[in-house]
């Protein structure tokens, strides 16, 4: 039997406000890593931020803490070269990781840390929920299919979360979501949740902060 409308509401409601009070709360940088064995101890639930360089993953953080510079923005792809993690309210930690694909940097650092970014995926046990990015302007890219391929492979359970969803105009927006929901079907580490976002005009970030609220410790 299908759950009453006004009982929908209600749990959705509830979903927000426990959203946007985990986000209400204090969140600061604690750790930064350049090296797996540099990490900091496994402890809090983990929700990480993957995606292209320059696809706005700095951005997004800091427009769902409401910290203008928390996380540090660049319009240089690959300015982020190391994990940077932020503890949310002492429930959580957000996991800034550096972009994969194009970047100004040389391509043996680039090589680095795409393969810190890839071990840290394949084996962090505290990590419970993955936000891939994806820049609404461009779709899935061969290095977004790529990372997809190696969490279905590592079970790891991500979300897709398209960005900069301002500048598409709508029709080119609902179509590259279509399209994006078609690739991910054929995913079994995807979760069918396809969140449409923008850091700048606060677009999807209620919704975001309901979804990472239900891996945060005493949500």
């Amino acid at each position: 039997m299908n759950e009453p409308r006004v009982d929908q509401d209600a749990r959705a409601a509830l979903a927000l406000e426990r959203g946007r009070l985990l986000f209400a709360g204090e969140c600061r940088f604690v750790w930064a890593a350049t090296s797996l064995d540099v990490l900091p101890p496994a402890g809090l639930p983990e929700v990480a931020f993957a995606g292209r360089s320059n696809v706005g993953k700095s951005s997004l953080v800091n427009a769902l803490t409401g910290q203008n510079k928390l996380a540090r923005t660049s319009r240089t792809p690959g300015r982020t070269q190391q994990i940077n993690f932020f503890e949310m309210d002492g429930r959580l930690l957000l996991v800034d990781l550096p972009g994969y694909g194009y970047a100004v940097a040389a391509k043996d650092r680039i090589a680095a840390w795409t393969t810190l970014v890839e071990d840290y995926l394949k084996g962090r046990p505290t990590l419970r929920r993955l936000c891939l990015l994806i820049d609404a302007r461009h779709g899935l890219k061969d290095a977004d299919r790529r990372i997809m391929t190696l969490l279905d492979r590592a079970a790891v359970s991500y979300i897709i979360v398209a960005t900069k969803c301002d500048a598409p105009k709508p029709a080119a927006l609902e179509a590259c979501l279509a399209a994006i929901a078609a690739e991910a079907a054929n995913h079994p580490a995807a979760h069918p949740l396809i969140l449409a976002t923008s850091a700048v005009t606060g677009a999807g970030i209620d919704r975001l902060r309901a979804e990472l609220a239900t891996v945060s410790i005493a949500a």
